[in-house]
């Protein structure tokens, strides 16, 4: 008789999981989901004043043509293609995304700061750093460094760098170089092509949540079981216990959840130390409804990075822009979407985010009167980002093969704890990748080889 296979959580992962199940014909398997609907932290809300809003910035983008068909089959006709327009907002203007690559639209004192110290970074014999501080500060100069970099990447990690390991980077963080820098100055020429996301592409209606949804409508229904808690699970007997009651045996578990909670409800103790120590930050996500229409400056802006004080995101995009259908009718109207990270490192106040989100929005001219404001939303995911610490990875190596030995298979954005590949394409892959290496001994490519599927001579081979 074929395995039994059990699949936590209905995020990409899951469902990536549960999609390939099926079309290997294997149909002994159930997925369970604890919210009503699936999505995960790919889910989307609409406010009471009609406005769309997501769990962060998301962005359709693809490494593997499986995905690419999944996509159209969940949305057939249904999306919208951008090309990305992102900024960093600093010293009172906006400098093009990637930063280190655009030195010529800051202050003059900055801008030599910056590239002077790019240069002198250039002309270090290179040296093994030990971690993502020493990395930022060697790759991109102490200018770079002091203005961008540090106060940046604290502000999305809520982690200080010199805790973080470097070795994931990969496709994540544009490498400058002082000659083309240079160049970019000399001649006023703007650098914006690099990386993955260069185009992209969202739904017209419904936000990202309506991807997930539709993928879930081309599985089994009767295999899907939304708004069900698993409570317990008996990793030596293989069952799993739910808050419907219900007891599902199992082969092999797939779980999407957070490494801490699934060592927690399988009640392995002696692995909770070493999860305790796998760093992560919580994301506050601020959405802020307007009346009217964006300003020129804004009107055509995806998204931007505030690397200073004067606001607490780290992040805003003009959600609007995305889609006309992430407003409601009847306007016109606009929307601003903010992310604010947490941590033990830098604290949140509940209490009066959304006020600050909306005082930093005109601090830093998004918002020229705040009369405009017609609604305020917020929503706290208390696991945003794994942060990819210096143990990372001895961590994981202590932690997956010992729920491998339990027959759980741990995979997903904080699942794999790889920050690296925890986009929705990584994820999904995940999840379709774990199920061929059960059923038919294949390798996984995404979990295993990060830097491979995120190299672009690689991308889209992956076998669909």
């Amino acid at each position: 008789m074929p395995d039994r296979i059990l699949i936590l959580g209905g995020g990409p992962t899951g469902l990536g999981a549960a999609l390939r199940l099926e079309r290997l014909d294997h149909e002994r398997f159930e997925l369970f989901e604890r919210e009503r609907e699936p999505g995960g932290l790919a889910r989307s809300f609409v406010d009471q004043q009609g406005f769309t809003w997501d769990i962060g910035g998301h962005v359709q983008f693809s490494h593997y043509e499986l995905f690419d068909e999944v996509m159209e089959l969940a949305l057939p006709e249904q999306w919208l293609n951008h090309q990305r327009e992102s900024w960093v907002w600093m010293k009172g203007g906006f400098v093009p995304y990637p930063f280190q690559n655009n030195l010529r639209h800051l202050p003059k004192e900055v801008m030599w700061e910056c590239l002077s110290g790019l240069m002198d970074a250039a002309s270090e014999p290179p040296a093994a750093p030990k971690n993502f501080g020493e990395w930022i500060v060697q790759t991109c100069g102490r200018g770079i460094a002091e203005h961008f970099m540090f106060p940046y990447n604290f502000k999305v990690w809520a982690h200080p760098p010199e805790e973080m390991d470097y070795k994931w980077i990969g496709e994540r963080v544009a490498v400058p170089d002082a000659k083309r820098a240079a160049r970019n100055i000399l001649f006023g020429l703007d650098d914006v092509s690099w990386g993955p996301n260069d185009t992209f592409q969202f739904p017209k209606a419904g936000g990202t949540g309506a991807v997930w949804k539709g993928v879930s409508k081309l599985l089994c229904q009767e295999r899907l079981h939304l708004g069900v808690t698993c409570e317990a699970i008996d990793p030596r007997a293989r069952v799993a216990r739910f808050s419907n009651g219900s007891e599902v045996q199992y082969d092999h578990l797939i779980s999407t959840l957070p490494i801490p909670e699934i060592i927690r409800i399988a009640g392995l103790s002696k692995l909770q130390p070493a999860a305790s120590r796998l760093p992560f930050s919580s994301s506050n996500i601020v959405g802020i409804g307007l009346a009217g229409t964006p300003p020129p400056q804004l009107a055509t802006k995806c998204w931007m990075y505030f690397p200073e004080d004067d606001c607490p995101f780290y992040r805003v995009t003009v959600f609007s822009n995305y889609s006309p259908r992430n407003v409601p009718a009847g306007g016109p109207y606009w929307s601003l979407m903010a992310e604010v990270s947490e941590s033990k490192h830098r604290s949140v106040d509940q209490g009066t985010l959304i006020e600050q989100t909306v005082q930093g929005m005109v601090n830093t001219g998004l918002i020229d009167d705040p009369s405009q404001v017609v609604s305020r939303w917020s929503f706290r995911a208390p696991y945003g980002y794994p942060t990819p610490g210096i143990e990372r990875d001895d961590l994981l190596q202590e932690i997956q093969p010992a729920l491998e030995a339990h027959g759980i298979f741990s995979r997903g954005r904080f699942g794999a704890w790889k920050y690296e590949v925890s986009n929705q394409d990584h994820s999904f892959m995940q999840g379709v990748e774990v199920v061929d290496r059960l059923l038919l001994g294949v390798p996984e490519m995404t979990h295993r080889f990060p830097n491979t599927v995120n190299d672009r001579r690689f991308a889209k081979k992956v076998r669909p």
